[in-house]
């Protein structure tokens, strides 16, 4: 029988290297990598000459939020945008209003996202209220994980962080505890409340136009601090922890300092990567987020974590808001919303890394695709190899991607003003989920949406480990 698809004269990017492959696809999945011309057939041909053939982006940070806030961006806009970018699933934090820390919210959730998702996702939630039979039922749900913040909810924001926030250390104690009797990651959003008390008290002293007021007020010792602590809960707790947009030099310390104390893993963001406070100087709040970019020292420190294995994954943390609420708090970087969207860097951002030798295309791919997928327990995602799911990319390694704000699918277009007129070696040509071709040259040509929930798949050891 023909196969469903045929991808041919491409180069294939696989855990042991490149090569040149024809790709034949059957049932969503990756059925065979073929010797070039080998005889096939199929109902649908792709001729990839000139182009790499690489797995899907596999996100593990991105905010959507919805159903809440729609003018913020919806499950169709947010994962068009992601696809055209090269991402073809997503992990969606549980942040909406009210906040997805019910067994029942979670079901709404994924039932949303389920009807309107273009790419594959995957769900967290929040710890909630910590009853075992609450984490058990979320757990069955089939989430992907579970998230914490060691801050306070912000003001105004309680219903969304209902369940989330837990700045006290005993309840975070009591958190990784918990969470690590299901077997899944905890992810967590990690600065220390107490120093941002403080530290957010001297700062509205200060010109609140400047980007340096922000990182005044979340210092890089919060964050280090909040992380050292985790770790060194964690040798007790038996977490799967995984520490959420490393920012410093001061934090990368940290974990080398707990290297091999316990089961962790940590990440980083484009953002951090590509820009320093100085660009979020001139953006203004355009580029804020939380926890602040910093300085170039933070920066080639990171990229250095990254090279040593210190660092195993680059995520997004997109976060669209309205160009009315960022717009609104013009001139004060205390009040105005955190986050960027960076659902069409990321992929562009990782090529071009590989494009200036900072990376090798292996490198990247685990960094942005393969890592993720084996550190949340999805086996079929995250490689190009017989047998995974046939979430692809192809991409051109000499073409170049502009980040024009205007031409952006995401709907926070608008405010994506800290990479306006970025340029990056490196071009996504088209991204296919299951099989099925979602966007082409950055533009959406699926007819309906084609995601996929993504439930982790744990050994049999962990699964309702809770009682």
């Amino acid at each position: 029988m023909p196969f469903d698809l045929l991808i041919r004269n491409g180069i294939a990017a696989t855990a042991a290297g490149t090569r040149p492959a024809d790709v034949a696809v059957q049932g969503g999945k990756v059925a065979a990598l073929l010797q070039p011309g080998e005889a096939a057939e199929a109902r649908e041909t792709v001729d990839a000459r000139g182009l790499h053939v690489l797995p899907g982006a596999v996100d593990i940070h991105f905010h959507i939020r919805a159903p809440a806030f729609p003018e913020r961006g919806t499950v169709e806009s947010e994962t068009r945008a992601a696809a055209a970018g090269g991402i073809t699933t997503l992990f969606e934090m549980p942040i909406s209003k009210p906040c997805c820390a019910t067994p029942e919210l979670v079901r709404m959730r994924r039932e949303h996202f389920a009807e309107h998702a273009y790419i594959n996702f995957g769900l967290y939630a929040a710890p909630g209220d910590l009853k075992p039979s609450s984490l058990a039922a979320m757990a069955a749900e089939g989430i992907i994980g579970f998230k914490m913040f060691t801050t306070a909810a912000p003001e105004g924001r309680r219903d969304e962080f209902e369940g989330l926030a837990f700045p006290n250390e005993a309840d975070q104690f009591e958190v990784l505890t918990r969470v690590a009797e299901t077997g899944l990651p905890l992810v967590v959003h990690a600065e220390s409340a107490d120093i941002l008390l403080r530290s957010e008290a001297r700062a509205e002293a200060l010109d609140l136009a400047r980007a340096s007021t922000h990182e005044a007020a979340r210092p890089a010792l919060a964050e280090a601090i909040a992380v050292a602590k985790l770790l060194e809960m964690n040798i007790r707790a038996g977490a799967r922890l995984h520490i959420a947009h490393v920012t410093s030099a001061a934090t990368l310390a940290v974990l080398r300092r707990y290297r091999g104390s316990s089961d962790f893993s940590a990440e980083t963001c484009p953002h951090y990567l590509l820009r320093t406070s100085d660009d979020v100087e001139r953006a203004g709040v355009y580029g804020k987020v939380n926890p602040p970019i910093r300085g170039k020292a933070d920066q080639d420190a990171l990229w250095a974590a990254l090279a040593d294995g210190t660092l195993r994954h680059i995520t997004t943390d997109h976060a669209s808001f309205a160009y009315a609420e960022k717009r609104a708090a013009e001139g004060n970087f205390l009040t105005g919303p955190p986050g960027v969207p960076g659902s069409e860097v990321l992929v562009p951002m990782a090529l071009d890394a590989v494009s200036r030798g900072v990376l090798t295309l292996e490198q990247a791919v685990a960094l942005i695709a393969g890592n993720g997928a084996d550190r949340f327990s999805l086996p079929g995602k995250g490689r190009l190899a017989a047998g995974a799911d046939a979430d692809l990319i192809l991409v051109d390694m000499a073409g170049a991607t502009v980040i024009d704000p205007a031409r952006l699918l995401t709907h926070a277009r608008q405010t994506a003003q800290l990479y306006a007129g970025a340029t990056f070696k490196g071009r996504v040509v088209r991204a296919i989920v299951a099989g099925n071709t979602v966007a082409k040259a950055g533009a959406i040509v699926a007819a309906s949406p084609l995601g996929r929930y993504a439930r982790a798949d744990l050994p049999t050891t962990t699964k309702g480990k809770i009682s």
